[in-house]
């Protein structure tokens, strides 16, 4: 499995999930597996994405899309930053 993370503050968290939400079906077809959304617990307008992805290159194929960076725009994401990750280690204490 492959992962990415995406930290991103949002101008207004209600506003950007109503956008989120309506992306679930272009995120799967993407290549989308499952997803949690986090927020900080200080500030709940930065968000926290963690992705389960088929590939690093169907996530990155998807963000970088011009289709993407539009559909951040118009949901009010500032500057995200993407993190791609693999796995090294997971456990359950």
């Amino acid at each position: 499995m492959k992962f990415v993370l995406i930290i991103h503050e949002v101008v207004d968290y209600k506003a950007w999930k109503k956008v989120f939400d309506s992306a679930s079906t272009i995120r799967k077809e993407a290549g989308e597996i499952s997803y949690q959304v986090l927020k900080s617990e200080s500030d709940e307008n930065k968000i926290v994405h963690f992705s389960v992805w088929t590939s690093h290159e169907a996530a990155k194929t998807f963000f970088e899309s011009p289709k993407l960076v539009q559909i951040r725009k118009d949901a009010g994401v500032k500057s995200p930053d993407f993190l791609y990750l693999d796995e090294l280690e997971n456990g359950i204490l």
